[in-house]
């Protein structure tokens, strides 16, 4: 039973592969090009701005390797726990959103499926995003559709629950003693602007498919008319999935544990920032307030995918770090790197174990990857 059961995850896995794949072969190559020249703009922009401060101040690579040597170390351990729990929260949120199609599930296996599934994002980048949602598709026996949905779901709560903090974050920034230069006052505006719609946008489509499921399906079949029954059948099928998925959603109690879940996860991230700035001298005096601007301005640069980086959190905290605090660019690059340490590679070892433990070795997980990079 079990491995018949395990055989249909791993179906459902490469049909739905094999589904995007064929949707993103189909789709208009303007459309891709389009979003590739803005987010190379987008990292040509970043690159002119850190090479001007580059050569406007130097780069000290004494002062760079210092960051690390003044580093109390006691904060940065509890910083990296802080982190780790985060893992344990975006376990628990899973759980919730499980519910419609397991109502029992396992906690210990969705942890394991989280380190291991953030682990191949560290490893092979986004292209190992679905690990994910296809481990806990396989190890509490439900279809890998419906996880996909969930992990979409997960996605919409994060980037709302970063939209608040980064509204939150550009609101007080008249209280807190930073300094924002005209050359910033237009990026703050845009930014802003753009962070309300986004979170309306993604708020209308998760309340839409929520209440309205039936009508929302209705027009995304009228709409997708044009289309070859084949193609119209899978969106039909991806459809179905996500409104599945939603149904944890219709709960009263289910949206209150969800959200509760999103900003415990946050708080739990802010907590960490706290406590590695406190380990660095060079930022051991920023206020609560202070730590929570950068965090959201740094959430919702995260949201921002930059050509060879990836996320552009990295890029985003040195901006950030110099260019609102005034910190040096040597130690803000510093703590960049500390940054993304704690938040991603962090959880690589115990991925690593859980992974070799339950025999899936790195050439499996990379043979994983590989099909998922196809999409």
């Amino acid at each position: 039973m079990r491995a018949a059961l395990r055989r249909r995850a791993r179906r459902d896995y490469h049909d739905l592969l094999g589904e995007l794949l064929e949707t993103r072969r189909n789709a208009p190559p303007r459309t891709g090009r389009r979003r590739t020249l803005l987010l190379l703009a987008v990292a040509v922009a970043v690159a002119a701005l850190l090479a001007w401060r580059w050569r406007e101040v130097g780069f000290e690579w004494r002062e760079f390797s210092s960051t690390f040597r003044q580093l109390h170390w006691g904060w940065v351990a509890l910083s990296a726990a802080f982190a780790l729990l985060t893992y344990l929260g975006r376990a628990l949120r899973w759980q919730v959103l499980l519910r419609p199609v397991k109502p029992s599930s396992s906690l210990s296996n969705l942890l394991s499926a989280t380190a291991i599934g953030f682990t191949a994002i560290v490893l092979f980048g986004r292209a190992g995003e679905p690990v994910r949602p296809y481990l806990v598709a396989r190890k509490e026996r439900v279809s890998f559709s419906s996880q996909v949905a969930a992990w979409l779901i997960e996605r919409i709560y994060d980037l709302l629950t970063a939209l608040l903090i980064f509204g939150f974050a550009l609101s007080q920034l008249e209280h807190a003693t930073v300094k924002v230069g005209p050359a910033l006052e237009w990026v703050l505006r845009a930014g802003g602007y753009a962070a309300a719609l986004t979170g309306a946008a993604s708020l209308a489509v998760l309340l839409a498919f929520t209440f309205l499921s039936g009508p929302m399906r209705r027009r995304l079949r009228d709409a997708l008319a044009f289309l070859p029954e084949p193609q119209r059948a899978r969106a039909d099928r991806i459809a179905d999935a996500f409104a599945q998925g939603l149904e944890s959603t219709r709960n009263g109690g289910h949206v209150a544990l969800l959200v509760f879940y999103s900003l415990i996860e946050w708080a739990l991230i802010i907590l960490s920032n706290v406590a590695l700035f406190q380990a660095s001298p060079a930022t051991s005096g920023f206020t609560l307030r202070e730590v929570v601007i950068f965090v959201g301005f740094v959430a919702f640069g995260g949201v921002i995918q930059i050509p060879g980086i990836g996320g552009g959190v990295q890029v985003v905290s040195v901006i950030v770090l110099t260019e609102l605090f005034g910190v040096g660019l040597e130690a803000a690059a510093g703590l960049a790197l500390l940054i993304w340490i704690i938040a991603f590679v962090v959880i690589v070892p115990v991925g690593l174990a859980l992974a070799f433990h339950e025999g899936l070795t790195l050439a499996k997980l990379r043979k994983l990857e590989r099909e998922a990079a196809a999409v």
